[in-house]
């Protein structure tokens, strides 16, 4: 249900993460507060990926959007409630910047599909000792 709050162009991605069987927080893809949404033009990546001036993994780092599980852990940042301990469902595997952020934010378990082109996040993960289902 959260990704379907996504604004993405390409594709939508949910996170929610769980402490003590609790939802604490939830992600879903797009561009920061204040921004234009990718549906509305906000990101010029997306609009020239959009347009196939450029293809879908050239200029990455150029993206303005913000991935689910950032935005997740963005938000209980926000909230101000830890993610010490706790367990991030994703829609989709973590790219690595996703990962390093998971990492340092003391998730212990990430469930996840295998659908991100980035694997790198998921050996990450498993480096660091964090616990990882691919469903």
């Amino acid at each position: 249900m959260v990704k379907k709050r996504a604004n993405c162009t390409r594709r939508r991605v949910g996170a929610v993460i769980v402490k003590d069987f609790r939802i604490i927080a939830t992600g879903y893809n797009g561009t920061p507060h204040g921004i234009k949404n990718c549906s509305e033009g906000g990101c010029l990546r997306c609009r020239r990926r959009d347009k196939g001036e450029i293809t879908s993994y050239e200029y990455e780092e150029s993206c303005v959007c913000i991935h689910a599980e950032q935005n997740a852990i963005i938000q209980a940042a926000y909230l101000g409630t830890s993610t010490k301990g706790a367990t991030l469902y994703s829609t989709t595997n973590p790219c690595a910047s996703c990962a390093k952020m998971m990492i340092n934010a003391g998730i212990i378990k990430v469930i996840c599909k295998m659908d991100h082109h980035d694997k790198e996040g998921i050996a990450l993960l498993k480096k660091a000792g964090v616990k990882v289902e691919i469903k």
